[in-house]
């Protein structure tokens, strides 16, 4: 069976990783002419009207779509970002993956969306069905770090589960309210991220109360969005800050462990086997631990929004130390995290390489907001950890977050081999 995958972003190039582990025959491709496919396939060969892959396996075209190849596959799958476009509308029809792949369609699927907490919650809910004796398909989002919406389509069509959780970003909910049939939804939080995409928070609010329509959605009971839901939900469900007493650090998992509860206890799972999960779940890595170190605290973890990092930075006493990590260059909206870092006055900015090498975005805002501290920069994560080390001697209290998951895992990394 041959696929096109029509978009090669986040989504499109895991489900191509996806499609070839599972054995089918791919034809990936981007209008754009600038996309790394590196990470996709070791071999290439560079041709004028794009590039073709040695392997017998994987054909990719970049800067074309080449619609006879597209449309003479046996299925198509289009990126979430290509969803809402023409081309997408020519190209929907029975042959779109997810209609020729049904066995997914027929499980119980919760999804989980929102702006942040979404994998900690998704893994939480996953780690109490499962000791209550489910099967369960775990996934989703690929920003998010699973391996994207095709391949849980793909798990369902060759094994056998209870249930499906699916892990919903804010970007992609028309996409996956297609794909998926979801009899649940947990509401994580809302916050202002991807703007850049949903133009305001209002029409952010606006597609979240589409994709709820006729569905049983769980959402925090403080929420002040909570009355439009009541009025386009099947049914509303609402959960509080959990009790139980967790391995992680803060409220904001503490929300998460309430959504998951609430969830639990909605398909009748026993407390006690709730309890029990909570109290030995452990985060996974780039997301927010606190590492003990001899002389000072230190949070760590992914926080690429002004609503993360400010849920965090409220919960750290005496904050002193902030190493961010760089947004992408066109994500100047991601800038507003260091509007809201200055409010806590650390002593010190270390900035390092997130998701980009070049510093200047981020120092002109530091000067723009008139930042009185010391402005630090960190070239290497050898060279932030010996910053991270140097500061530790003074029992200063450090932040570690912003952009950059891979970059702030390895750091991680080097530090549980310390601490």
């Amino acid at each position: 069976m041959k696929v096109s995958v029509v978009g090669l972003g986040v989504e499109g190039k895991k489900a191509i990783k996806s499609l070839l582990e599972h054995g089918y025959e791919v034809y990936g491709t981007d209008l754009s002419s600038d996309v790394d496919i590196s990470d996709i396939v070791k071999y290439v060969e560079e041709k004028s009207d794009g590039i073709n892959l040695k392997s017998k396996q994987l054909t990719i075209d970049l800067g074309i779509n080449d619609i006879d190849k597209i449309l003479s596959s046996d299925g198509i799958l289009i990126s979430p970002g290509l969803w809402e476009t023409k081309l997408a509308n020519k190209l929907k029809s029975n042959k779109l993956i997810s209609d020729i792949l049904i066995k997914h369609k027929s499980l119980p699927t919760i999804g989980i969306t929102g702006t942040n907490g979404k994998t900690t919650t998704v893994l939480m809910l996953k780690k109490i069905l499962e000791k209550s004796g489910k099967k369960v398909l775990v996934g989703g989002n690929g920003g998010g770090g699973f391996s994207g919406y095709c391949d849980l389509i793909l798990k369902a069509e060759e094994n056998q589960y209870d249930l499906m959780i699916v892990e919903v970003c804010d970007m992609t909910l028309n996409f996956t309210d297609y794909f998926f049939n979801f009899n649940n939804i947990g509401l994580t939080n809302i916050g202002d991220d991807h703007m850049d995409v949903h133009g305001s928070i209002h029409q952010y609010k606006d597609s979240l109360l589409k994709f709820f329509k006729n569905k049983t959605v769980f959402i925090n009971r403080n929420e002040e969005f909570k009355n439009k839901v009541e009025k386009i939900a099947k049914k509303v469900c609402y959960y509080d800050e959990s009790t139980i007493n967790l391995k992680l650090f803060g409220k904001f998992n503490r929300l998460n462990a309430g959504l998951a509860i609430a969830i639990a206890k909605y398909l009748n799972i026993d407390y006690e086997i709730i309890k029990q999960s909570l109290e030995n779940f452990h985060n996974i890595s780039g997301r927010l631990k606190l590492i003990n170190l001899k002389n000072s605290k230190v949070f760590i973890g992914k926080t690429d929004n002004v609503h993360a990092t400010e849920s965090i930075l409220n919960e750290i006493k005496d904050l002193d130390i902030v190493f961010i990590g760089t947004s992408r260059s066109k994500e100047t909206h991601r800038l507003n995290i260091l509007n809201t870092i200055i409010k806590h006055d650390p002593k010190k900015i270390i900035l390092f390489k997130g998701l980009n090498d070049s510093f200047d975005l981020s120092l002109n805002r530091l000067i723009t907001l008139n930042y009185e501290g010391e402005i630090i920069i960190s070239n290497s994560n050898e060279e932030t950890l010996n910053l991270i080390l140097k500061f530790n001697e003074n029992n200063n209290n450090i932040f570690i977050g912003g952009n950059g998951q891979e970059v702030i895992i390895e750091i991680q990394k080097l530090l549980n081999q310390i601490g």
